[in-house]
């Protein structure tokens, strides 16, 4: 069973840069695609970004494309968020999800179903 654990959220001032990590219990081959979410109160969640284990193009949200950044450490295990020139509208929960897909073109927030999910790390922006 994969577990996620996310760290690294804050509170930051507008225009600052903040990364958050998560790390895999292990990749097995239930997982080939991560990605993160954010959820503010009274909003659906939103799908951020996502990664394929394999390699390949990540994939952003309009409203982070060009400030985000999605990557990935195999050696540890880990898949950060880099986020800059962060908005008062970036405050959320963020949430890491992993799962599997069998083509990786579909490795997005949209197309994938992501079977685990860790506890989320709050991230503030003011």
């Amino acid at each position: 069973h994969v577990q996620l654990v996310e760290s690294g959220g804050g509170t930051v001032q507008a225009g600052g840069s903040l990364r958050v990590s998560c790390g895999a219990s292990e990749y097995t081959e239930s997982i080939n695609c991560m990605g993160w979410y954010r959820q503010s109160p009274g909003k659906e969640r939103e799908g951020v970004a996502a990664i394929y284990l394999g390699g390949g193009v990540p994939y952003y949200t309009d409203s982070v494309n060009g400030r985000f950044a999605i990557s990935l450490d195999s050696a540890k295990n880990t898949v950060y968020l880099q986020m800059d020139g962060l908005k008062t509208e970036d405050t959320a929960m963020y949430y890491c999800a992993a799962g599997r897909v069998y083509d990786p073109s579909a490795c997005t927030p949209v197309t994938t179903v992501f079977g685990y999910w860790g506890q989320g790390t709050q991230v503030t922006v003011s």
